[in-house]
């Protein structure tokens, strides 16, 4: 005791001295390493004062340690975390002196070990690190605690059945080794008192790095580090908001380019950027195992959901294709394009003006290229496709169930419960907390805050995110407005300039409008987004969730109702309002009583849907692809510039992890959120645009890649987290699903022409040997030009006594001129039962689909049970052999606990 009373003199000392910038350089750093080493040493007093001696040594030869060592300065002990923080000349500059040395002395009698590195030896000149290791009694000790399952067998099962084409796919598998870097084992929860009964070959590395890293941050989070206003103050993560600690993070194994060198464990970090973080390797399936391995489930699930969501999109891609394929080729041979472009057809139809007075009569047959892109989404195969990506949907979803059943037996997450640090309070609810109360279960006093402190929060949060999507519907409604006043200017415009006309041919103005609304859309969209996300956040943390899982559950669903509303509602507009009210000649409908309503080409809206889908869709994948990669790698490259003012001194592994970007804990949650977008793009509007899926597939193969380039070079390591499921996610995207049937059922029913072609091929069609022959004429109404009004007649005066427009009206010689006619009737019946139709059509097979694919395949279900049957023979020979040491061989007593055991085992036979 007087030895350990001395050693904490000498480092306080020691450490007072260097971080106030004394003098005694090599006798603080000499002491303050000293103490350190002996303090956390178990042994006796002069075992641990050769070991503070041989730290005190190891300072002066640390030139001669590799850069790349994840060791204290032993070599032997393995750096789990590293806490970094900067001297701070500020008024709290004490108290934050203060909370440190508490906290790291409260980490010490938790069991850990502390070496510090002198802010001298920094690349900067101004950054202590604290390098932390946990012993093997601490890791055995809350291994426990956190239920975490190690190997007591090696399993017996086979991985996987080798199908006979599976020779077929050799080109996109990896080798064995990186693929399954550990062999399949029957694994229980870790227990102290049966330490004999796991396969501990080497205790240094019988835990896997993961595990280590996730059960220091275990005990960081909850070290106190002093008391504050009467409370109890704890956890690293509040630390790190009042800038006590800069950052706290885990190391990487090494550099990411090149292996390890000895006596450095495996560098699994450059095997994951060989294997996996290679635009090259784009064809290649991803070592999942060894992500989890590295990274933990919780990351893991996320690239194994991204992959197969990214190989089932191969196969809706296939088919999607083949139906433009099929537009494609028929493109040429349709009815409604060949009698628009028909120059004694279309070219003899007088239509109506688009715009009030600077619009012109125009010739159908003007629209001709704009009518034969059209027919490129809008054709037969439309209907088969919106029906196919209905069952699709269900078979991603009800596969991706079995997926995560398999995940779960083979990453031993059938009996996990929700990560704890999910409900850890919050310490900025701590914070604000005034109130107490008793937690029912824990019985013990707990921070309250009560409803009438949140009701205002809630209020305000329901204000913003309301206003913020009406600022949404308030710039889609700008942007109309710019569409219908610049429509009017560029019609005259291509009118006025002969050089133009025939540009006019395949760039109507129609066209040239949609592109640059869509593009101004688009950039309208991003800015909002940008915006959003920063006051989603802050208005998340006003609220004051209580632990971190109702935070990010807050969170998401702002973020996504933003979103949702963002991206979507100018598609939503395009697809079921514009063209839809629009009146007709004589009487048309005013946004504001201002500008016209948007009339839809003679084709109908599905091209301009398909237009601004593309846009948006493809402009989103690009710029965010970019900006995942750049945005980390420039900011990296900045923090390298200005952090290496001291060349000649040793740039470590710490400090080159310290230099990286954080990936925080919402990291994942952006990268599921733009997952969960682009499905809405894929699902709720393809009926407009079946080559969604490809461009889905192509960025997402490009995306995997991106994640993983970025994840293993640009980041610090994250802490290991588990998760078994995707978790909300998957309740959004069954929700997205669901309403894809009815968008999918309505675009084709209102947005594109096949129900009208219907119609008239089975009920208004006078020539048998061409049905659809004379259907654009039927689908055109006719209109006396004496009958408009002042206010919307051309300036340049036309002979024309009539013109035509699209809409089922009456001729102005019937008694009832212009009211909807029969047809019309006989149309939007077709559309109703066609919607309701559809939609039992898809909702029967998907409850069917449903019904017969189980959640958990029936192999799963065998092999959960072979190897709960497996561990309790283990755990019961197991049991038998110490009782049998305990007993003897002769005794009645030994024979007794075994008829006993025997029974037990029979028992677990029967309930497996």
């Amino acid at each position: 005791m007087a030895s350990m009373e001395l050693l904490l003199s000498l480092e306080l000392k020691g450490r007072g001295d260097a971080e106030l910038g004394g003098t005694r350089e090599e006798e603080s750093e000499g002491l303050k390493t000293f103490y350190f080493t002996a303090f956390y040493t178990i042994g006796t007093p002069s075992t641990a004062v050769e070991q503070g001696l041989g730290a005190w040594t190891g300072r002066f030869q640390k030139s001669k340690q590799s850069k790349d060592s994840i060791f204290f300065r032993d070599g032997i002990r393995q750096i789990d975390f590293v806490l970094s923080y900067v001297d701070d000349i500020k008024k709290d500059a004490d108290i934050k002196a203060e909370r440190r040395k508490e906290f790291e002395q409260n980490l010490i009698k938790s069991g850990l070990e502390l070496e510090i590195e002198d802010k001298r030896d920094s690349e900067d000149g101004r950054t202590y690190f604290v390098k932390i290791h946990a012993p093997w009694e601490v890791l055995a000790t809350y291994a426990e605690v956190l239920g975490i399952k190690m190997p007591i067998k090696e399993s017996d099962i086979p991985r996987e059945q080798h199908l006979p084409f599976n020779c077929m796919l050799a080109p996109v598998q990896l080798p064995e080794t990186v693929k399954y870097p550990r062999p399949e084992y029957f694994t229980v929860q870790f227990n102290r008192r049966r330490q004999e009964l796991f396969l501990i070959e080497d205790k240094a590395t019988f835990f896997k790095s993961s595990s280590r890293n996730r059960i220091v941050y275990y005990i960081l989070s909850r070290c106190p580090f002093g008391i504050e206003d009467g409370k109890k103050k704890f956890g690293i993560e509040r630390l790190l908001n009042s800038n006590t600690y800069s950052s706290a993070y885990p190391l990487h194994d090494g550099q990411y380019w090149k292996p390890s060198e000895p006596p450095n464990p495996v560098n699994e970090r450059h095997i994951l950027h060989k294997n996996w973080a290679r635009f090259s390797y784009f064809y290649k399936e991803q070592p999942l195992d060894l992500i989890r391995d590295y990274y933990g489930e919780k990351i893991a699930i996320y690239f194994v959901f991204l992959g197969f969501y990214t190989e089932m999109l191969f196969i809706a891609a296939l088919v999607g294709l083949a139906c433009f394929i099929y537009g494609l080729l028929s493109m040429g041979s349709n009815p409604s394009s060949m009698e628009i472009c028909d120059p004694n057809i279309g070219g003899q139809v007088i239509m109506c003006p688009l715009c009030d007075q600077v619009c012109d009569y125009w010739r159908l047959n003007t629209t001709c290229w704009a009518s034969k892109f059209s027919h490129l989404f809008d054709n037969e195969s439309t209907v088969f496709f919106a029906i196919f990506m209905g069952i699709w949907v269900t078979l991603f979803l009800e596969f991706w169930k079995q997926r995560q059943a398999r995940l779960g037996y083979e990453w031993d997450l059938v009996d996990f419960e929700e990560e704890q640090q999910q409900h850890q309070l919050r310490p900025e609810f701590e914070a604000m907390c005034k109130h107490r109360k008793m937690n029912a279960v824990t019985k013990e006093m707990e921070p309250h805050m009560p409803l009438f402190r949140h009701i205002p929060w809630y209020f305000l949060s329901g204000a913003t995110v309301t206003l913020w999507m009406a600022l949404v519907v308030t710039s889609m409604v700008a942007v109309i407005v710019y569409r219908l006043s610049v429509f009017a200017a560029f019609a005259s415009f291509m009118e006025s300039e002969a050089s133009l006309q025939e540009v006019k041919r395949f760039f109507t103005p129609q066209l040239a409008t949609s592109l640059t609304g869509s593009c101004l859309n688009f950039i309208v969209i991003l800015i909002l987004n940008f915006f959003y996300e920063k006051i989603s956040a802050w208005i998340t943390k006003m609220e004051l969730p209580r632990t971190y899982q109702e935070y990010e559950s807050s969170l998401t669903l702002k973020m996504f109702l933003f979103q949702f509303v963002n991206f979507y509602s100018s598609c939503f507009y395009v697809a079921f309002f514009k063209g839809k009210f629009v009146g007709y000649p004589g009487k048309y409908t005013y946004l504001f009583n201002v500008w016209r309503s948007e009339e839809c080409d003679p084709g109908g809206c599905l091209v301009e849907l398909t237009t601004q889908l593309t846009i948006i869709m493809i402009g989103k994948q690009i710029f965010t692809n970019i900006k995942e990669a750049i945005y980390p790698f420039v900011l990296n490259w900045w923090r390298r510039r200005k952090a290496r003012t001291n060349s000649e001194k040793l740039y470590s592994r710490w400090e080159q992890d310290h230099d990286l970007q954080s990936f925080g804990q919402l990291g994942l949650f952006y990268e599921y959120l733009e997952t969960v977008i682009q499905f809405g793009f894929v699902t709720l509007f393809v009926a407009s645009f079946p080559l969604a899926p490809l461009f889905a597939l192509m960025n997402n193969i490009v995306e995997i890649r991106v994640d993983a380039w970025k994840l293993t070079t640009q980041y610090r390591r994250p802490v290991a987290a588990k998760a078994h499921s995707i978790g909300v996610w998957q309740d959004i995207l069954a929700g997205m699903a669901v309403l894809s049937v009815a968008t999918n059922a309505f675009i084709v029913a209102f947005t594109s022409d096949i129900i009208p072609r219907l119609v008239y091929y089975y009920a208004y069609s006078t020539d048998s040997s061409q049905p659809m022959s004379g259907y654009v004429n039927n689908s055109l109404s006719v209109f006396l030009t004496a009958d408009f009004p002042n206010h919307t007649v051309p300036l340049d005066k036309r002979d024309f006594t009539t013109c035509r427009y699209r809409d089922y009206r009456n001729p102005p010689a019937d008694e009832n001129k212009y009211l909807h006619n029969m047809q019309f009737w006989h149309v939007l019946a077709a559309k109703m039962t066609f919607i309701i139709i559809m939609e039992h059509i898809v909702f029967l097979v998907k409850f069917l689909l449903a019904w017969m694919i189980p959640d958990v395949p029936k192999d799963v279900v065998d092999r959960i049970k072979r190897e709960k049957l497996m561990t309790v023979r283990v755990l019961h020979d197991f049991e038998l052999n110490k009782l049998k040491e305990k007993l003897g061989l002769n005794s009645n007593e030994f024979a007794k606990h075994v008829m006993i055991e025997e029974n037990k085992m029979q028992l677990a036979k029967s309930t497996i």
